[in-house]
């Protein structure tokens, strides 16, 4: 984990709160912090726990991995790939179980990649518990590669 670079926090929350118009008091309320903590942590003396930064965040209305980057607290890559899973859960044009596989086939292209994969994510009630699509709705295998399904493809008609 990295070191706390709470300075350059301190200025982007700073910045954070005057775009959202909110005076250091209004934020503090919000966040449930108090306002000498929370000018504290702006001006860079006080180093905030990752409860503190998500309840800034839920205030202002931004990402508490950003946050959490910005503290030290999550490498970017990290981030990335969080924030990469919790859109494709939230996407309302496809299913549980397209949002599942979805989710296999970028693990398993950041596993080929040389990428550690997070925690699976399990958005669908058609998974084998493991967070892997169970049965006929399983195109892909656990190695991300197509899953044999028994069937011949059709020849194309000329």
């Amino acid at each position: 984990m990295a070191s706390l670079n709470v300075g350059n926090l301190g200025e982007y929350l700073r910045e954070q709160r005057r775009t959202a118009q909110l005076s250091l008091r209004q934020l503090a309320d919000a966040a449930g912090v108090s306002n000498p903590y929370l000018s504290q942590i702006e001006r860079g003396l006080r180093k905030p726990s990752a409860e503190v930064l998500q309840q800034v965040a839920k205030a202002l209305r931004i990402s508490a991995e950003t946050l959490y980057v910005r503290a030290g607290i999550l490498d970017e890559r990290e981030r990335d790939e969080l924030e990469t899973r919790a859109v494709i859960l939230a996407d309302p044009s496809i299913n549980e179980r397209q949002k599942s596989v979805l989710l296999q086939i970028y693990a398993s292209f950041r596993k080929e990649n040389g990428f550690e994969d997070g925690p699976v994510i399990d958005s669908a009630d058609s998974t084998d518990g493991e967070g892997r699509a169970s049965g006929a709705d399983a195109p892909f295998s656990t190695d991300g590669s197509a899953a044999d399904t028994g069937s011949k493809p059709s020849k194309p008609s000329h």
